[in-house]
Protein backbone atom coordinates (compact mmCIF):
# COMPACT_ATOMS: atom_id res chain seq x y z
CA UNK A 1 0.00 0.00 0.00
CA UNK A 2 0.98 3.18 -1.06
CA UNK A 3 1.74 6.01 1.82
CA UNK A 4 -0.52 9.15 0.81
CA UNK A 5 1.51 12.14 -0.22
CA UNK A 6 2.61 14.41 2.03
CA UNK A 7 2.70 17.53 0.30
CA UNK A 8 0.95 18.46 -3.09
CA UNK A 9 4.64 18.95 -4.86
CA UNK A 10 4.27 14.86 -4.13
CA UNK A 11 1.21 14.89 -5.88
CA UNK A 12 1.20 14.23 -10.22
CA UNK A 13 -1.24 16.50 -10.92
CA UNK A 14 0.58 19.04 -9.38
CA UNK A 15 4.07 17.98 -10.85
CA UNK A 16 2.27 18.47 -14.74
CA UNK A 17 0.30 21.36 -13.88
CA UNK A 18 3.33 22.97 -12.41
CA UNK A 19 5.45 21.50 -15.84
CA UNK A 20 2.47 23.51 -18.09
CA UNK A 21 3.16 26.69 -16.12
CA UNK A 22 7.22 26.16 -17.06
CA UNK A 23 5.53 25.73 -20.78
CA UNK A 24 3.08 28.57 -21.03
CA UNK A 25 6.46 30.62 -19.50
CA UNK A 26 8.40 29.94 -22.36
CA UNK A 27 5.89 30.22 -24.84
CA UNK A 28 4.91 33.68 -23.77
CA UNK A 29 8.55 35.05 -23.84
CA UNK A 30 8.26 34.79 -27.51
CA UNK A 31 4.51 36.41 -27.63
CA UNK A 32 4.65 40.26 -29.19
CA UNK A 33 5.81 42.94 -26.49
CA UNK A 34 2.19 44.71 -27.15
CA UNK A 35 0.39 41.49 -25.09
CA UNK A 36 2.57 41.68 -22.66
CA UNK A 37 -0.42 43.31 -20.25
CA UNK A 38 -3.22 41.45 -21.95
CA UNK A 39 -3.23 37.79 -23.26
CA UNK A 40 0.60 36.87 -22.18
CA UNK A 41 -0.68 38.03 -18.63
CA UNK A 42 -4.16 36.77 -18.79
CA UNK A 43 -2.58 33.11 -19.89
CA UNK A 44 0.25 33.39 -17.51
CA UNK A 45 -2.09 34.02 -14.25
CA UNK A 46 -4.73 31.42 -15.67
CA UNK A 47 -1.72 28.99 -15.29
CA UNK A 48 -0.69 29.35 -12.78
CA UNK A 49 -4.18 29.38 -10.95
CA UNK A 50 -4.12 25.60 -12.07
CA UNK A 51 -1.40 24.36 -9.52
CA UNK A 52 -1.78 27.11 -6.67
CA UNK A 53 -5.57 26.27 -6.12
CA UNK A 54 -4.70 22.43 -6.78
CA UNK A 55 -2.03 23.28 -3.85
CA UNK A 56 -4.44 25.19 -1.75
CA UNK A 57 -7.41 22.45 -1.67
CA UNK A 58 -4.60 19.85 -1.03
CA UNK A 59 -4.11 20.81 2.86
CA UNK A 60 -8.33 21.79 2.97
CA UNK A 61 -9.88 19.60 5.78
CA UNK A 62 -13.19 18.98 4.27
CA UNK A 63 -14.17 17.12 1.26
CA UNK A 64 -16.42 19.88 0.39
CA UNK A 65 -13.22 22.85 0.58
CA UNK A 66 -10.81 20.35 -1.39
CA UNK A 67 -13.69 19.58 -4.19
CA UNK A 68 -14.10 23.84 -4.35
CA UNK A 69 -10.30 24.39 -5.08
CA UNK A 70 -9.80 21.91 -7.93
CA UNK A 71 -13.20 23.14 -9.14
CA UNK A 72 -11.53 26.74 -9.75
CA UNK A 73 -8.09 24.80 -10.81
CA UNK A 74 -10.78 22.92 -13.66
CA UNK A 75 -12.15 26.53 -14.15
CA UNK A 76 -8.49 27.91 -14.99
CA UNK A 77 -7.81 24.79 -17.28
CA UNK A 78 -10.87 25.97 -19.13
CA UNK A 79 -9.52 29.65 -19.57
CA UNK A 80 -6.46 28.16 -20.73
CA UNK A 81 -7.41 25.95 -23.50
CA UNK A 82 -9.13 29.21 -24.88
CA UNK A 83 -6.03 31.58 -24.46
CA UNK A 84 -3.70 28.74 -26.11
CA UNK A 85 -6.50 28.41 -29.07
CA UNK A 86 -6.34 32.35 -28.87
CA UNK A 87 -2.40 31.82 -29.33
CA UNK A 88 -2.51 29.57 -31.80
CA UNK A 89 -4.94 31.37 -33.90
CA UNK A 90 -2.73 34.75 -33.84
CA UNK A 91 -0.15 33.26 -34.79
CA UNK A 92 1.82 33.70 -32.01
CA UNK A 93 3.45 30.10 -31.54
CA UNK A 94 3.12 26.02 -31.58
CA UNK A 95 0.60 25.34 -28.82
CA UNK A 96 0.07 21.43 -29.68
CA UNK A 97 2.28 20.55 -26.77
CA UNK A 98 0.96 22.49 -24.18
CA UNK A 99 -2.67 21.56 -25.15
CA UNK A 100 -2.09 17.77 -25.16
CA UNK A 101 0.17 18.48 -21.55
CA UNK A 102 -3.37 20.54 -20.48
CA UNK A 103 -5.63 17.92 -21.94
CA UNK A 104 -3.55 15.38 -19.54
CA UNK A 105 -4.11 17.68 -16.03
CA UNK A 106 -7.62 17.95 -17.21
CA UNK A 107 -8.18 14.09 -17.45
CA UNK A 108 -6.28 13.33 -14.11
CA UNK A 109 -7.68 16.44 -12.23
CA UNK A 110 -11.23 15.57 -13.58
CA UNK A 111 -10.57 11.87 -12.19
CA UNK A 112 -9.39 13.28 -8.73
CA UNK A 113 -12.22 15.62 -7.97
CA UNK A 114 -14.74 13.01 -9.22
CA UNK A 115 -13.29 10.37 -6.41
CA UNK A 116 -13.11 12.60 -3.69
CA UNK A 117 -16.99 13.88 -4.35
CA UNK A 118 -17.96 10.55 -4.91
CA UNK A 119 -16.52 9.69 -1.71
CA UNK A 120 -19.38 12.55 0.01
Amino acid sequence: MTAPPKSFEDVDIWQKAHDFVLGVYRLTDEFPKHELFCLTSQLRRAAISIPANFAEGFRKESKRDKVRFYGIAIGSLEECRYYLRLANDLGYGDTRFLKESLEEVSRMLTRYSQAIRASF
